[in-house]
């Protein structure tokens, strides 16, 4: 699995806690910096998939993708390739962009971050895009052949009733082109410390809804999907059968990974290095034919074994036994059978599986699995 960051953006988004930089500013030297780290950090392992995210990959031109698809197939194999998603924004996904990009012929999945079709709340999240932009994304998307997008939408947003959620959804299953969304990542609005938005919270300017109507929106979503033919693999994502996220899936069951660009972690099954989140630092090392400065943990087996329970209980698939090492295995077992007891975790030879009530608890259920 290789992870490509873009870290530029139109501006920053008011929720927003992921390393980026505002405006195009030196993104064309950001280029030739990430064909470097490509190069200089290749191997002869065989990547499924690709994922270039943000950020917003979409600021880039055609022509700064080809180079960077070109860096990528020249230095990593891609003979067993599945998967190579890019996530873009409403505003960058004129026809002309979309055709552009579908005749590079790499990336066959295509995630867009539309949030909300609403406009007020679209204001709220400062996001650049309308509902109606959003709307001819999508609809662009369909026209120049991707026939497998992705949608991000965020609920519990400050002022949000379960029936403005609702009619952002069917505005989505109201489209034309709503048959080549195969999938859905339909998140819960949190709020990252130092964003604008835990600032706005602070001073009391907006206020997040209560529980109750979050839990609605929940319920509403899960009928909406069922209704469309979607079905839920993961806590907050959706898909018609087949086209669950092979990339994301990979990060959710320790599948190793390459990430690339400044903020980017790197998993090997037992250390995680992550390149530091400075896009000058990052430039000024490669330029000089070095590696970008990063830091790195080594991972204990408790730290494999507790993340593994914490990942794997927000998927539909749940705890392989298998992939629980043979030292935690009895403490897996005893502290697991309550939550079979009542309902929230089935049990079968292979696996423990959250039912649709414990994916809602999944956190909670992994908290108590936890070795200390």
């Amino acid at each position: 699995m290789l992870y490509l960051h873009i870290p530029y953006c139109h501006h920053k988004c008011t929720y927003c806690g992921f390393y980026s930089v505002a405006g195009r500013r030196d993104m064309e030297a950001y280029v030739d910096s990430l064909c470097r780290e490509l190069e200089m950090r290749r191997d002869d392992e065989c990547h499924r998939s690709v994922y270039l995210g943000g950020g917003t990959p979409s600021l880039l031109s055609a022509n700064q993708l080809q180079r960077i698809v070109n860096a990528v197939r020249d230095n990593y194999d891609l003979s067993l390739l599945e998967e190579v998603t890019i996530e873009a924004n409403p505003e960058d996904l004129s026809q002309k962009y979309l055709d552009d990009l579908a005749s590079l012929g790499f990336f066959n999945r295509l995630s867009i971050g539309i949030q909300s079709f609403d406009d007020a709340e679209l204001h709220l999240l400062n996001r650049v895009h309308n509902g109606q932009m959003a709307e001819d994304a999508i609809n662009n998307a369909a026209r120049a052949g991707f026939g497998n997008i992705s949608v991000d939408l965020i609920m519990g947003l400050p002022g949000q009733g379960a029936e403005h959620w609702r009619r952002n959804l069917e505005r989505l299953s109201g489209l034309a082109s709503f048959g080549s969304v195969r999938h859905l990542s339909c998140y819960e609005l949190t709020v990252e410390e130092g964003s604008i938005l835990a600032r706005q919270l602070s001073m009391g300017r907006v206020a997040l809804p209560d529980e109750e109507v979050v839990a609605a929106q929940w319920e509403t979503l899960s009928d909406w999907t069922v209704r469309n033919g979607l079905e839920q693999y993961e806590v907050s994502n959706y898909c018609r059968p087949g086209y669950h996220s092979r990339h994301n899936s990979g990060y959710w069951n320790r599948t190793p990974y390459l990430g690339f660009g400044p903020g980017a972690h790197s998993f090997d099954g037992t250390r995680r290095r992550w390149n530091l989140a400075d896009v000058g630092l990052y430039a000024d090392s490669l330029r000089q034919g070095l590696l970008p400065p990063s830091e790195e943990e080594r991972l204990t087996d408790k730290d494999c074994y507790n993340e593994y329970v914490m990942t794997a209980l927000r998927t539909t698939a749940g705890i392989s036994k298998g992939m629980v090492a043979e030292q935690y295995r009895r403490h897996l077992e005893r502290g697991i059978r309550p939550f079979v007891d009542n309902g929230l975790i089935v049990e079968d030879c292979s696996a423990y599986r959250p039912t649709r009530e414990g994916l809602l608890h999944a956190d909670g259920i992994a908290e108590r699995l936890f070795v200390g």
